[in-house]
């Protein structure tokens, strides 16, 4: 009976950092209890070690992770650099479910890491069963990376015009 009143609470415990995960994630910003609970239906939880490869530069893109705990570095595999290193909360991989295209890094956990994976096949099955639901998640998905886009192409301006001063330096 003890037991199974401590695994409860910490099931709710559990159930309810996943909810507040969620919301936090902007695809999910804004979606009512009962759609959060359909998004945490379709996610498939896992915890990696430190060193262990979630997936390689190249592989097909199926879905994309979010991060409960944990860092996980983004590698560039021709050059080794870390792109970016991401932490709790953060979420990666979002492309891969609109397109199977490969993945353009590889990803690597740091630490212990639990991560909660969102796969393109489970996505579809939701807009299937919820098409209302499933229109607004594409439509925060466009919208973030509509963002991510935008901040790209600042970085490839700033990075450009860092260039070309580098360039009047060696001419001078």
């Amino acid at each position: 009976m003890l037991d199974s009143f401590w695994g409860n609470i910490f099931r709710q415990t559990d159930e309810e950092s996943v909810f507040t995960l969620l919301k936090d994630i902007p695809l999910f910003d804004g979606l009512s209890s009962g759609e959060l609970s359909d998004v945490k239906a379709t996610l498939h939880r896992r915890e990696y070690e430190p060193g262990e490869v979630l997936f390689h530069q190249g592989n097909p893109g199926v879905g994309m992770y979010i991060i409960q705990e944990g860092t996980i570095a983004i590698v560039d595999e021709s050059t080794g650099d870390t792109i970016v290193e991401l932490s709790d909360g953060d979420f990666f991989g979002e492309m891969a479910l609109l397109n199977e295209t490969p993945r353009s890094a590889t990803a690597e956990a740091h630490t212990k890491s639990v991560l909660y994976g969102l796969f393109r096949p489970d996505l579809l099955g939701l807009v299937d069963r919820d098409p209302a639901l499933g229109v607004k998640i594409l439509l925060r998905m466009s919208r973030v990376i509509s963002e991510r886009l935008v901040q790209t192409n600042e970085t490839v301006r700033e990075l450009r015009a860092r260039l070309h001063e580098l360039d009047a330096e060696v001419e001078a």
